[in-house]
């Protein structure tokens, strides 16, 4: 998987630095990997989640999200939004309700 890009990650970890761990784990398992599908993705990360037209990925326990578009047929994955948990909840507030 082409993961696009590291340096989302980079910038969240440099404002909180516990999560450089579980993100460089999180890309290292990501950049060598291949998914065909969701399905695919949820048999490695059982805790994946869609939200839209986006991929969830809980990381670092329940500290950090990581959301994705993954674009399975290029095998390319595109970093939307690195945040916290409490950021998270914020976003997915706004998805749920259209705005």
């Amino acid at each position: 998987m082409h993961v696009i890009s590291r340096r989302a990650l980079a910038e969240f970890w440099a404002i909180h630095p516990p999560a450089k761990g579980p993100m460089v784990a999180w890309y290292k398992v990501m950049r060598g990997a291949t998914f065909a599908n969701f399905a695919s993705v949820r048999s490695v990360f059982n805790s994946a989640d869609k939200v839209d037209r986006y991929t969830v990925f809980n990381v670092g326990g329940e500290g950090y999200r990581v959301v994705v578009a993954i674009h399975f047929n290029r095998q390319k994955l595109y970093i939307r939004h690195v945040l916290t948990h409490a950021e998270y909840e914020r976003w997915s507030a706004r998805m749920r309700s259209g705005k």
